[in-house]
C-alpha cells in the first residue's frame, strides 16, 4: 500500500469520526433542550400530567427511558428513528359542543365526541372512535417520512390550543397545531414546517396527505343510514359538491384544485377544508354490512396533494379547518363555504321550494311548538291551503265528470266496438264541451303536488331536527315506526311493519277509489290495466318504498292523502249539482257545439285514418 492511499484512509477515518461526535453533539442539546421544556410545562400545567389519559412521562422523558434494542436503524435521521419508538400520550380540547381528543402518534385527532346528542342507543355520539381516524402527512426530508409513524413532543397546550413537534436531527421540525374555539364545531389547524428550508429539498413543491375515517352507525334504520350518507367534494367556484356514495362503495381521482372534502353520514360530517385549496387527490368510500361486528357503516379515505408554500422558507406552513358536527342547515350555511349543499334537498326546482319555502315554514313554527308532529301538519295544512285556489278548479272539473258518468254509460252503450274508438272519444268530448268540463283539469293537482311531495320526501329524512323526536306511537321521526318486528329481514318488508307506512298506503288506496268512482267503466284493456295501477299497485308500492325510510315522510304523506279526501268530498258535497250539470248537457243536447282547434284536428285525423283504411282495403283486392 503506497503512502497516498495510507493519508487517504486517515482522512477518511478522520471524517467519519468528526460526523459521528457531530450528531451524538446535536442529539444530546436536542434532548436536553426538550426535557428543559418539558420540566417548564410540568411546572406551569401540571394538570397536563393528571386530567390526560396518557402516562404521566411525556414524550421526550418516554424517548430517554425506551431501553435500546440492538436492531438496525429504520431512519437515517437520529432523532426521527428515536420518535418513531416512543410511547403514545393522548390530550384532549373541549368546549361547550365538542371534544376532541389527540393522540401524540402522528399529532393527529383520535377520537371526535359530539355533546348534547346521543345514538340510538343512547350512548355517547362519536364522529369517530379510538384509533379510528388518520391524518398523515408524507414528505421528503432526504428520506420519505410519514408522519402517522411518529411521536410528536408536546410543545404547548392551553385551553383552546394544542402544539406538538417532531424535532430533526438535520435541523428544524414539523409543528401541529390545533386551536378549538368556544361554541364552535370547527378546529382549525396549522402544519409547519419549521427551520426546514435545508432539510426539504428546493426541488420538493408538494407533501402528500393521508385523511381516513372509520364512520360509526349512529341511527335506527341501516338502509335509511346508509342511503343518505356519502363523501361529498367541492371545486372551487361551483354552486354545489360533488358527491359519491349514497349506499353504494365508490371512488374517484380528482385532477385538478379542490377546496374542501366531506365524510359524511346522515346527520353529521368531517369536513376538511384547505384554505389554500388541495392540488389533486383521490377519495374512497366503503359501505360496511348491516352486520359489522364492530357497528361501524363505511371508511372514508381522501389522498390529498398540498403545493408547500415557499414565501417564508423558514417557517413553511399550510391551514386547515376541520368541521366536526351535525348537518344544520343554518350552521352548515354560516360558514360560506357551501357546506349546506351537501344536505340532499333535491335539483333546482324542488331545491328552491325546499329552501325557501320548506326550511323557513318549519323554523317558524319551531319558534312557538316543541311537537314536530304538530309542526308537520300545521305545515301540511299551511301548503294545502297555499295551492288550494289552484287546485279547487282542477277538483270541481273532476267532480263534474263524476256527474256526467250517466252520460258517458249513454256514449259507452252508442259505440262499444274498438274500431268506433275516434268516434266515441269525438262524442265524449262534446259532452264535456255541453258540460262546461275539462278534460286536463284532473292532472293539474298531481302536477302541482309533485315538487311538494318530492320536496318533503327530500326534506324529512334529511332534517337533522327530527332526530330521535317523538310522536304518538314513534320513538323517532327521522327513523322508520315500528309497530311489529319480525326478527328476520323479508324480502321487500325488511324485519319491521310501520304504521305509518301501512296507514298512508290505506288513505292512497281511498283516495285513489274515490278518484276513480268519477269515472266510467271501459272495456278498453290499456283503462282497466291505469285502473289497477292506480288503485293497487301505487299503494303498495309506496308502502314497500316507506316502511324504512323516515316516519315523517309517511306521517305527510298520510295527511296529504287525508286533505285530498276532505277537500274533495266537500266541493262534490257541496259545490257540484249533479241535476243541474245534467239538465245543462240535455238543454244543449239539440244545439250544435263550437269544435275547438283540437276538435278540429281530431275530426281531420279522424278522416285521414278512414281514408288509409280505404286504400288499404283497395291494395288487398
Amino acid at each position: 500500500m503506497d503512502k497516498n492511499a495510507v493519508i487517504g484512509f486517515i482522512l477518511m477515518g478522520l471524517v467519519l469520526f468528526g460526523f459521528t461526535f457531530y450528531q451524538n453533539r446535536q442529539y444530546k442539546k436536542q434532548v436536553a433542550y426538550q426535557a428543559q421544556l418539558d420540566s417548564i410545562n410540568r411546572a406551569e400545567h401540571p394538570e397536563w400530567y393528571v386530567e390526560d389519559v396518557a402516562p404521566e412521562a411525556d414524550a421526550a422523558q418516554a424517548y430517554a427511558e425506551t431501553p435500546a434494542v440492538p436492531q438496525q436503524a429504520v431512519y437515517k435521521d437520529s432523532l426521527l428513528e428515536l420518535s418513531s419508538k416512543g410511547v403514545e400520550a393522548l390530550y384532549t380540547l373541549s368546549n361547550d359542543l365538542l371534544e376532541v381528543t389527540f393522540t401524540t402518534r402522528g399529532a393527529q385527532p383520535y377520537a371526535v365526541l359530539v355533546k348534547d346528542y346521543l345514538t340510538y342507543g343512547k350512548e355517547p355520539l362519536y364522529l369517530f372512535k379510538e384509533g379510528n381516524n388518520r391524518y398523515a402527512v408524507r414528505v421528503y426530508t432526504g428520506e420519505y417520512i410519514n408522519t402517522a409513524d411518529f411521536v410528536f413532543s408536546l410543545a404547548e397546550r392551553t385551553d383552546s390550543t394544542l402544539v406538538m413537534r417532531l424535532p430533526l436531527a438535520a435541523g428544524g421540525y414539523i409543528e401541529q397545531a390545533y386551536t378549538l374555539p368556544k361554541g364552535s364545531y370547527q378546529v382549525s389547524n396549522r402544519l409547519s414546517f419549521v427551520g426546514m428550508e435545508n432539510t426539504i429539498p428546493r426541488n420538493v413543491s408538494s407533501v402528500d396527505l393521508d385523511f381516513a375515517t372509520t364512520v360509526p352507525r349512529l341511527e335506527k334504520g341501516y338502509r335509511n343510514e346508509s342511503q343518505y350518507s356519502k363523501l361529498d367534494f367541492y371545486f372551487p367556484g361551483e354552486k354545489k359538491p360533488v358527491e359519491i356514495g349514497r349506499g353504494r362503495s365508490a371512488s374517484k381521482r380528482i385532477d385538478s384544485k379542490l377546496e374542501w372534502f366531506a365524510f359524511q353520514q346522515q346527520f353529521f360530517s368531517s369536513i376538511v377544508y384547505a384554505k389554500k385549496s388541495f392540488d389533486s387527490g383521490e377519495v374512497a368510500v366503503d359501505f360496511l354490512t348491516d352486520a359489522d361486528p364492530d357497528g361501524n357503516l363505511m371508511n372514508c379515505s381522501a389522498g390529498m396533494r398540498a403545493e408547500l408554500p415557499r414565501e417564508n422558507p423558514s417557517a413553511m406552513a399550510l391551514e386547515f379547518d376541520f368541521y366536526y358536527g351535525p348537518n344544520r342547515f343554518q350552521t352548515l350555511k354560516s360558514f360560506g363555504r357551501k357546506y349546506e349543499k351537501i344536505i340532499p334537498l333535491g335539483g333546482w326546482l324542488v331545491g328552491w321550494f325546499t329552501r325557501f319555502v320548506i326550511i323557513p315554514l318549519f323554523n317558524f313554527f319551531h319558534r312557538f311548538i316543541g311537537n314536530f308532529g304538530i309542526i308537520i301538519l300545521l305545515m301540511t295544512i299551511v301548503i294545502k291551503i297555499v295551492v288550494m285556489p289552484l287546485t279547487n278548479k282542477s277538483y270541481l272539473s273532476s267532480a263534474k265528470m263524476a256527474a256526467l258518468k250517466p252520460e258517458m254509460e249513454k256514449i259507452n252503450e252508442k259505440y262499444p266496438k274498438q274500431e268506433d274508438a275516434m268516434k266515441k272519444q269525438q262524442a265524449t268530448m262534446d259532452l264535456y264541451k255541453k258540460a262546461g268540463v275539462s278534460p286536463m283539469g284532473g292532472c293539474l293537482p298531481t302536477l302541482l303536488t309533485f315538487p311538494i311531495l318530492w320536496a318533503m320526501f327530500r326534506f324529512f329524512p334529511a332534517s337533522i331536527e327530527l332526530r330521535q323526536q317523538p310522536f304518538l306511537w314513534c320513538q323517532d321521526l327521522s327513523a322508520y315506526d315500528s309497530i311489529v318486528d319480525f326478527g328476520v329481514r323479508v324480502p321487500l318488508i325488511g324485519d319491521h311493519l310501520s304504521l305509518f307506512a301501512l296507514l298512508m298506503a290505506v288513505t292512497m288506496w281511498f283516495y285513489s277509489k274515490m278518484t276513480m268512482s268519477a269515472q266510467t267503466a271501459s272495456n278498453d284493456p290499456n283503462a282497466a290495466s291505469m285502473r289497477f295501477m292506480s288503485l293497487w299497485m301505487m299503494p303498495i308500492m309506496m308502502f314497500f318504498i316507506c316502511n324504512n325510510l323516515s316516519a315523517a315522510l309517511s306521517y305527510y304523506y298520510l295527511l296529504s292523502n287525508l286533505f285530498m279526501m276532505l277537500q274533495n268530498w266537500i266541493l262534490r258535497k257541496f259545490f257540484v249539482k249533479p241535476d243541474e250539470i245534467l239538465a245543462k248537457v240535455r238543454a244543449a243536447a239539440d244545439k250544435p257545439v263550437q269544435k275547438s282547434k283540437w276538435q278540429l284536428r281530431l275530426e281531420e285525423a279522424q278522416k285521414m285514418q278512414r281514408e288509409m283504411q280505404k286504400q288499404q282495403q283497395k291494395n288487398r283486392r
